[in-house]
């Protein structure tokens, strides 16, 4: 039994889901009211104890394991969830090395050490002398105590080292203060405290955890203005997004997630009641950041000041910068980079420009429905670009119109929707007058994908095609897509030859096959790395050892028998039916329920039974479909005419 089945096996899906569900028993299975989407009159949410999965047949339309019900509602990632849940059920997931033991409690001390720190800044700024002038810029600020409180806002002392001597009186060694990043080391040997005479911010991960510090000056004269926590194990920029651990529920709430420059930008939208704000903390957006924000929302709104968004920097290789908090990198909002990450990660990005010589906290201050406005005016990336493009021209000369052209074009390019792209170019082709074929000169023939080699035909023992357990199924048909992702393309024209929509991720039981198949999926959808490459750079470490012993499992299945393909594709078909079979049975018992309340519900009850009535039929058809596909299996599958 892996680690994985025995987490599932030991931890009560009905124990875990109820603690935030209220549910009801109706036979041997639960209800209640989904907890990801407001609904208060019909009970759409389920929990199947035998098969340890739970279903919302609401607005979620989704359903899963315990894992996947716990990184729904935390946000988490697979890894996170599995630390989380093996430690709930007492389950070891790898004997730790003591190299491995001596580095988790490295990072437990300096976590304890950085809470330490933020304890010894908040008294500076509330019960010291030295702290008063900070208060007081704050309160200035229109922060309340209790905004205050919330964000754990101290103040570093005008000193070299007070920092350091409380540290080392609460017993942490120096050696843990370097690597917290909390003082530094001088060239010519000795500490010093690293943060000095500041407004100090602590920076939290999405798991609450302690990770680094930002930190503003309050003499004008001092440089840099702003200054992060160096690189550490606990601090990597590239991958927090400050807020995010106060703002996440509220984000999933509101499917919508706000990045602005500043820290004090997120805090002064969060008193005004706007919790979905988070801060790259003046460096460059990454990818990881939105992957981070894309767990609770793929609406997305970057929010620009004017000055930002109305610079020439916008058409300097189409890219906006804003005054650095730390100025080793400069905090580059890149729209091409921006479109790309939007395709990749199937988000919606879009962006907001503030008013004139106001920040987000300003503009909140005046007038909160202001804010509001703005969110709901916010534009496509392309779309603001342009706007940014042909605003200082003068787009009936010829000339101009070319340089706007040849800078917007290929970012419309990157766009990954073909549709969204024929209408970007179509709106540029109005807004410069002229023929939309003119701009199809600048196109570009981007280069053919290789293809994978495919693998020499094996001389040793050939592992049977046919699977008949369902775990078995499922094991066979990932570690042949983990070798040959490009086959995937022929299963879903046989899946469309049925009038059946394409494999997806559902067709796996497990919450860690549906997320490798997601990477798959994400790995045909991208063009810079050989899809192998790509889910071998982009699973988490956990999915990564799964997939690992997959291939070692079936990795010598010769793909190019033509009845291997066969059978690839009607395990495909089985995993289908096997979903199907479930579904009917969760909405057959959904049906149950609502039939067993009490009609005070009106037409609203009657409307969802129809639904699912219509539902049945609708799955029931296609489980016909699928059940003649697969009594054909004496020979080829065929798929043609099969209607």
């Amino acid at each position: 039994m892996s680690v994985i089945d025995e987490v599932k096996d030991r931890i009560d899906i009905v124990d875990l889901v109820g603690e935030t569900v209220k549910l009801r028993k109706s036979g041997k299975n639960y209800t209640g009211f989904c907890p990801f989407h407001p609904n208060k009159r019909t009970p759409a949410f389920a929990v199947f104890a035998d098969s340890g999965t739970w279903r919302c047949f609401g607005a979620c339309n989704e359903g899963g394991d315990i894992f996947s019900f716990v990184m729904k509602k935390e946000g988490w990632d697979f890894s996170e969830t599995l630390a989380y849940l093996a430690e709930r059920a007492g389950v070891e997931l790898v004997p730790h090395t003591p190299e491995q033991e001596a580095e988790d409690e490295s990072r437990q001390r300096l976590h304890e050490l950085l809470d330490a720190t933020v304890t010894f800044f908040r008294h500076q700024l509330f019960s010291t002398a030295a702290g008063e002038p900070a208060l007081a810029y704050l309160r200035d600020r229109g922060m309340s105590d209790a905004t205050l409180e919330t964000f754990e806002i101290g103040y570093a002392p005008d000193s070299w080292d007070a920092t350091m001597k409380h540290l080392i009186e609460r017993g942490f060694q120096e050696r843990d203060l370097v690597d917290a990043g909390v003082v530094s080391e001088r060239e010519t040997g000795g500490l010093f405290d690293r943060f000095r005479n500041r407004i100090m911010f602590p920076i939290r991960d999405v798991r609450g955890r302690m990770a680094g510090f930002g930190a503003r000056v309050l003499d004008p004269e001092a440089v840099p203005k702003y200054l992060n926590s160096p690189q550490t194990s606990t601090f990597d920029k590239g991958r927090l997004l400050y807020g995010l651990d106060k703002s996440r529920q509220d984000i999933r709430k509101l499917d919508q997630a706000v990045i602005v420059e500043g820290y004090m930008d997120v805090i002064g939208l969060h008193q005004a009641g706007f919790r979905n704000a988070v801060s790259p903390m003046g460096t460059a957006l990454t990818e990881s950041q939105l992957r981070l924000l894309k767990r609770y929302s793929r609406r997305i709104v970057l929010a620009l000041d004017a000055d930002t968004a109305g610079s020439q920097a916008t058409l300097r290789g189409l890219d906006v910068a804003r005054e650095t908090l730390d100025r080793e990198v400069d905090p580059v909002f890149n729209a091409r980079g921006l479109v790309r990450h939007e395709g990749r990660l199937d988000a919606d990005l879009r962006i907001v420009t503030l008013p004139e010589g106001l920040d987000p906290d300003e503009v909140v201050i005046d007038d909160p429905e202001a804010w509001t406005g703005l969110l709901e005016g916010a534009q496509t990336i392309v779309d603001y670009v342009l706007d940014v493009a042909t605003a200082a021209r003068d787009v009936e000369d010829p000339k101009a119109k070319a340089e706007i052209a040849r800078q917007v074009l290929p970012l419309i390019e990157d766009v990954a929707d073909p549709v969204e792209r024929e209408v970007y170019r179509q709106n540029l082709a109005r807004r410069l007058k002229v023929d939309e074929r003119a701009l199809l000169q600048y196109r570009k023939v981007k280069p053919r994908r290789s293809r994978r080699a495919p693998q020499a035909v094996s001389e040793v023992e050939e592992k049977p095609a046919t699977i008949s357990p369902s775990g078995a199924v499922e094991s066979f048909c990932m570690a042949v897509l983990l070798g040959h992702p490009e086959l995937l393309y022929r299963v879903d024209r046989e899946f469309q030859a049925l009038e059946i929509e394409r494999s997806s991720n559902q067709d796996f039981s497990s919450t860690e096959f549906q997320m490798i198949f997601k990477v798959i999926r994400s790995a045909l959808g991208q063009h810079e790395e050989e899809p192998v490459h790509y889910w071998q750079n982009n699973l988490e470490p956990q999915l990564y050892s799964i997939a690992e012993t997959l291939i070692d499992e079936f990795g010598n299945i010769d793909i190019l028998q033509q009845k291997v393909i066969d059978e690839v594709i009607a395990n495909f078909f089985r995993l289908r039916k096997r979903w199907l079979e479930s579904e009917l049975t969760h909405i057959r018992f959904q049906l149950e329920a609502l039939q067993e309340q009490s009609p005070s519900e009106g037409e609203d009850q009657q409307e969802q039974i129809w639904q699912l009535t219509r539902e049945v039929q609708r799955l029931a058809d296609i489980e016909r479909r699928l059940d003649q596909v697969l009594s054909r299996q004496g020979g080829p599958i065929s798929t043609a005419a099969i209607l």
